[in-house]
């Protein structure tokens, strides 16, 4: 499949901004201007306070492992589909989620499948980790010897990709934090309730008590989606959700879902049939992962913190674009598994975005 067909970049659209452009991993929020929010809002009747700040956030088809992100042969410089199915899967669960009653999400708009329009929110400070079955990380450090995960002690005598005895929510810090005891000055790093609790306030909560709506919320959309999967042969196998703070069209605060929620990118899904006759196949991006793992000859570069010198320069090495390709099948099977829709690729995803936003949002100067 040509190069054209991918987004590599999601930060170079002429969108008309008078802020920086937010630049993550895979997405980029351009951030727009008070009178083009107050516009849309009255435009396209939002639901959300007239002066809110509205965001438009363009997700690539960039793809990051190992904290690197990858690059094929032949221009392929990011998997065709990935993006699309991301949001595809999101906007899926975040509309199952407000039709069960749980809570809302910080989209607004989708007027492209790589795009949202979406309320600024304030984010909370902690990536929400719920665990189902005991693999990846949580695997390794089990077979090391350690008992206590988050605070939480294990039980003796688990087994490599067992389902755990209970739902195990094992957050972790969003960002570098300061200040905060016993909490290291790094990204993601593993926390415990007390460390959230006893600084409810650095972690950006509003109230002690909405730390036990953000767990309410994380069981009870683990759990939603779950069940879904379930019926599509599928198995949850873990996930990571965002949560932030918007005002509703009454100005009231209100704690949302944000991000993505229950995407390969996001969460492990194993294929349930498979599971049952003891064999792992991954609907996620632990089969790009695992096939880094495969394709290097000394994977310990990939996994070993200390080797991050190396492990950049690996990063520089173009990958075939079969391996690409495998992922691609992955994610937009997986999104119409779940969707019931197929994953449309654009033809030039760059162009399409562009001429949406000038002729039917006026964003595009």
């Amino acid at each position: 499949m040509s190069s054209y067909k991918v987004l590599e970049m999601s930060n170079d659209l002429p969108i008309r901004t008078d802020k920086p452009i937010h630049s993550g991993k895979v997405r980029s929020v351009y951030w727009l201007t008070a009178a083009d929010s107050k516009r849309l809002i009255e435009e396209k009747n939002y639901d959300c306070p007239a002066d809110a700040d509205l965001g438009i956030m363009v997700i690539s088809d960039r793809i990051s492992a190992f904290e690197i992100i990858w690059k094929g042969e032949g221009g392929m410089n990011g998997v065709p589909g990935k993006g699309a199915a991301l949001n595809a899967i999101s906007n899926h669960w975040f509309k199952l989620f407000r039709e069960n009653g749980l809570a809302d999400n910080h989209i607004l708009d989708t007027p492209h499948p790589l795009v949202w329009i979406v309320q600024r929110a304030r984010p909370v400070m902690v990536e929400a980790i719920a665990r189902n079955y005991i693999t990846g990380s949580m695997w390794r450090s089990y077979a090391k010897g350690e008992r206590e995960f988050c605070g939480i002690p294990v039980a003796e005598g688990l087994e490599k990709d067992t389902k755990l005895p209970e739902l195990l929510i094992t957050p972790s810090s969003k960002g570098i934090l300061k200040g905060i005891p016993g909490v290291p000055e790094i990204d993601d790093v593993n926390i415990t309730r007390s460390d959230i609790e006893n600084n409810f306030e650095a972690f950006k909560f509003q109230s002690k008590e909405d730390i036990a709506l953000y767990e309410k919320l994380l069981i009870e959309g683990f759990r939603l989606i779950e069940a879904e999967l379930d019926k599509i042969g599928q198995i949850f196998v873990d996930t990571k959700f965002e949560f932030g703070y918007v005002k509703d069209a009454t100005g009231a605060d209100k704690l949302i879902y944000m991000d993505e929620v229950g995407t390969p990118d996001s969460s492990r899904l194993w294929d349930k049939e498979q599971f049952a006759e003891g064999k792992v196949v991954e609907n996620s991006k632990e089969v790009f992962r695992k096939a880094l793992m495969a394709h290097f000859p000394d994977a310990d570069i990939l996994t070993n913190k200390e080797r991050m010198d190396e492990r950049v320069e690996l990063g520089k090495e173009l990958l075939p674009q079969s391996l690409l390709q495998t992922v691609s099948d992955t994610y937009t099977e997986i999104a119409k598994t779940i969707t019931g829709e197929d994953i449309v690729i654009s033809e030039d995803p760059k162009g399409d975005i562009t001429a949406i936003l000038k002729e039917q949002y006026g964003l595009i100067n």
